[in-house]
């Protein structure tokens, strides 16, 4: 799948080698990553949103990559917008398909940070209790050598879930999405962590 590979490489068994290769992508917001998931996806997260791929979801990983185009490349290609948030239902509820029957379980750990990304994305405090129980469980399988690798997962789990619980919703997304902003929220806004 043209996805999982650009997303992962090839060798996503690994997942400290894979994490460091790829964390630029990932997390950056690096305008060379960007412009060219731009360049490489639009027209298939267009085609993905409208479910002209429903086919993929026949295998955990066709799910995964379904959830990564709307998820993850929604967010890159739309940045800045509203609309960057858009397919965050369609994702979680391919997300949550995933993990009711299990199938989570058969994808690698560094694949399944990004099938939990949905939870842990939602203004819902019952899907970030979910995302915390799924990044904590993640954390207590992994190997010795990759525990610190998960242990940050689930360090940016707990920090969602916290920000849910106190406001609600991300302040940081408010602008975007044309909500106003409390007093509370703009001066959480002004302290490091606040923003994803």
């Amino acid at each position: 799948n043209q996805i999982l590979t650009f997303w992962f490489g090839d060798n996503p068994a690994d997942a400290r080698g894979t994490s460091e290769a790829k964390s630029p992508l990932w997390w950056g917001k690096q305008a060379s990553a960007d412009e060219e998931i731009v360049r490489e996806f639009s027209g298939l997260l267009e085609e993905v949103a409208a479910e002209k791929h429903i086919a993929w979801r026949g295998t955990p990983r066709g799910r995964l990559a379904e959830v990564i185009c709307l998820d993850q490349f929604s967010r890159v290609i739309h940045r800045g917008e509203g609309q960057a948030f858009a397919n965050d239902p369609a994702a979680l509820a391919l997300a949550q398909v995933c993990v009711a029957g299990g199938e989570d379980r058969q994808l690698l750990p560094i694949e399944r940070v990004f099938l939990y990304l949905p939870f842990e994305h939602s203004e819902a405090l019952d899907m970030q209790a979910e995302s915390t129980r799924l990044y904590r469980a993640l954390h207590d399988e992994a190997k010795p050598e990759e525990r610190a690798l998960f242990e940050e997962t689930l360090k940016f789990a707990r920090q969602h879930y916290d920000i849910i619980a106190r406001f609600g919703r991300f302040p940081h997304r408010n602008a975007v999405l044309d909500r106003v902003s409390t007093p509370e929220e703009l001066d959480f806004l002004t302290r490091p962590d606040s923003s994803f």
